[in-house]
């Protein structure tokens, strides 16, 4: 007679149960390997700790010190040749597909692991079972989920289980997250947010908004932006089983300076994604108005070509230039050698974006650039710059 488990399930009751599992394993990895491991934007009870590094073996076999390097040189090298799932190197494709394969081999390159594999769990367990024999959890669930639910019923859920975070997280969110979405933050990479509701993924949908902040627990940052693994931190919290240590800063506001100090130069920096997300306004309204003044002209000075290459290159002035291809670059270049208040506002969001790129330059240095930014703000005549000087020195 056929073994039908100790829960007979209908086929949705076997789905839900899949499902069930799956989002376990997918609150153990945003949670514990992602924010807590990977970024340290949290602490964790030694009971609550434990419970997912023992289920995400049971399901996964991912061993945490890997899977923390591999993300930590992930934001080290992002989109350049030592990324070890980039689409913008790799193509969209072999990292949606195979991206499990691609994190795969980058555990066996144990420079990586030496190098960002630091402060993950080292004790008996880990050493002795979870790291050693990381195959064996899956033999051992493979047989609860057939002694729970029936043979052909428990393999389907341990194959939902098991393919779930190679195509969900090491596919979709590595992939799609840094190829198509939307973006709040104007970071040096492509990240993206794929869905301002973070449900499916327990909030790493989000993605753009975390490389902005890596150290937050926090991954949504705008008010219609819903995040389910900070609900699930946020009960933890409540019952005393975590300790969020950071979070995204938020931006405060005084009236505005009239010198240029230690103080602004510290807020413009902590502030700088919500300084470059403000700045790109000005950009759009800057190129709204040279549309306009473009449409006042009369033919053929004025043409719809000139209008799409305006609107190219608003969204071109608001991205990094590393993140342009070639022939964007050049038509970027030719477009802004015809209009010389946009060349003016795209060499100063250049240098505005200079004072936290120059990591050697000393705070007296980074001083005196952000006070003559100010300078030549205001005096440029561009009345969107002049104005954004000013919010400037009301960062607090």
């Amino acid at each position: 007679m056929h073994y039908q488990g100790v829960f007979d399930l209908p086929w949705w009751g076997v789905l839900l149960v899949a499902l069930a599992f799956t989002h376990v394993t997918i609150i153990c990895v945003t949670i514990f390997l992602h924010r807590c491991q990977a970024h340290r934007a949290l602490d964790l009870h030694v009971a609550v700790s434990h419970f997912f590094r023992f289920w995400l073996w049971l399901n996964t076999g991912m061993i945490t010190r890997e899977w923390a390097a591999v993300h930590r040189k992930h934001h080290a090298k992002c989109e350049s040749a030592g990324d070890p799932h980039s689409p913008q190197v790799l193509g969209i494709n072999r990292v949606l597909w195979l991206g499990s394969f691609l994190y795969t081999r980058e555990t066996y390159n144990r420079e990586t692991i030496e190098r960002y594999g630091h402060g993950t769990p080292e004790d008996w367990i880990e050493r002795n079972v979870y790291s050693r024999f990381p195959l064996t959890g899956i033999g051992i669930m493979a047989c609860i989920d057939m002694v729970l639910f029936g043979v052909l019923p428990g393999l389907a859920i341990l194959l939902a289980q098991i393919l779930w975070i190679p195509f969900w997280a090491a596919g979709v969110i590595n992939g799609i997250g840094h190829w198509f979405g939307y973006r709040n933050w104007q970071t040096p990479d492509a990240s993206t947010n794929i869905v301002p509701i973070g449900i499916l993924i327990g909030g790493e949908e989000l993605h753009n908004n975390h490389h902005a902040y890596a150290t937050s627990a926090k991954l949504s940052s705008k008010w219609y932006e819903f995040d389910l693994g900070w609900l699930y931190i946020r009960v933890l919290e409540a019952l005393g089983l975590a300790k969020v240590k950071k979070v995204a800063p938020t931006p405060r506001f005084m009236r505005a300076r009239k010198a240029i100090d230690d103080a602004t130069l510290h807020a413009v920096i902590t502030h700088r994604y919500d300084v470059l997300a403000k700045f790109a306004k000005s950009v759009r309204a800057i190129c709204a108005e040279e549309i306009g003044r473009l449409a006042q002209f009369s033919p053929p000075q004025f043409s719809s070509h000139d209008v799409r290459a305006l609107k190219r290159l608003k969204h071109w002035l608001n991205l990094d230039e590393t993140v342009l291809k070639e022939p964007e670059r050049e038509q970027l270049a030719s477009a802004l050698a015809r209009h010389s208040r946009l060349q003016t506002v795209y060499d100063m969001k250049r240098d505005l974006s200079a004072l936290w790129g120059h990591s050697n330059a000393s705070r007296e240095q980074l001083l005196r650039q952000l006070q003559d930014w100010c300078h030549r703000a205001e005096t440029s005549g561009i009345r969107q710059l002049q104005e954004f000087s000013l919010r400037l020195r009301s960062y607090a």
